[in-house]
């Protein structure tokens, strides 16, 4: 059987205050009757994916959209038909949003969406949503001091949110050590610790998830933490992209994408190749490897999260 293929334009409309997230409820009637969605609908012939969510939302929720930017493209499989979500954020708009069709809105706080029932299609835009688009991975730091003084710089000045304790020189209780105090910096500026190490290490300390690296990736017949906790992997092609797909990953980094000094030796994948990668990795995707906030509005618009980096953050 030949499935129907769907192109839907979706949109994470987020609150002025950026704590809040727009969802809609369908209507009892249709597919997924009852369940929440981020607003939107199908393209019409000949219509972009940036024109329909213009018109939906005008038609829908009465408001007008003034900017919009790349988020997340996903493909899923139904029964009887293909889905290709292409969702957008929406952060500058003008009008009150309202339900002109009759169906149920509201401004949703982040930290709830995860206990909102959503279709299937939708359960990678949550995590794309509650996502910073910058990913801080820390330096190799000898000393302890340097490495404080450097992490609360760039949550305090730079606004990071998303940290990864990487510290491959340290044996388990100095790592420990330090991600105990990474994890109190990170609380007080309300940003997420990732540990870069095995799974067990949670049972140390309370962090935000695991980063796994690309061995530890393959290696792995299940999701190794509990759904609660964030869970990453550094993915170099599209086979562990795969794996990160089937064991559960909530989001990847995927690199280089240039050449870098710390591996010189390895060939990137550049933009074209990466964003053919991240269209149908089905999850939130960071670009790694020679990338600097310069760079950051270019990968959303080829599909990633945003960008991953030492150097740039970490200085």
């Amino acid at each position: 059987m030949v499935k129907r293929r769907v192109h839907v334009a979706a949109a994470a409309i987020i609150s002025p205050n950026g704590d809040e997230v727009l969802l809609a409820r369908r209507p009892s009637n249709v597919d997924h009757g009852g369940l929440w969605e981020f607003p939107g609908g199908k393209l019409a012939p000949y219509e972009t994916g940036l024109e329909a969510l213009k018109r939906e939302l005008h038609e829908e929720l009465g408001i007008e959209i003034r900017r919009a930017q790349p988020l997340i493209r996903i493909h899923h499989e139904y029964s009887d038909k293909h889905i290709l979500l292409d969702v957008w954020q929406v952060k500058d708009f003008s009008g009150e949003p309202f339900g002109r069709e009759g169906q149920a809105v509201r401004w949703v706080p982040m930290g709830e969406l995860i206990g909102y029932p959503f279709p299937a299609a939708n359960l990678p835009i949550l995590r794309a949503v509650m996502l910073p688009s910058e990913y801080l991975i820390s330096d190799e730091e000898a000393d302890e001091g340097a490495f404080d003084a450097k992490l609360e710089r760039a949550l305090e000045e730079d606004g990071v949110r998303l940290v990864q304790l990487r510290a491959k020189t340290l044996d388990e209780d100095a790592y420990v050590a330090r991600a105990e105090r990474a994890l109190a910096l990170c609380r007080r500026y309300g940003a997420k610790l990732m540990l870069n190490g095995e799974p067990e290490l949670l049972e140390r300390i309370d962090a935000d998830g695991i980063h796994l690296t690309s061995e530890r990736l393959m290696g792995l017949e299940r999701r190794p933490i509990a759904e609660a906790k964030w869970l990453a992997a550094s993915t170099h092609d599209k086979a562990q992209l795969d794996q990160a797909h089937a064991i559960g990953c909530d989001f990847v980094t995927l690199s280089p994408l240039r050449t870098t000094p710390s591996h010189p030796e390895v060939a990137p994948i550049g933009w074209h190749d990466f964003q053919q990668l991240v269209e149908r990795a089905g999850m939130p995707v960071y670009a790694l490897g020679g990338m600097t906030r310069h760079d950051a509005s270019h990968a959303r618009a080829v599909g990633a999260q945003g960008i991953a980096s030492i150097r740039d953050f970490w200085r």
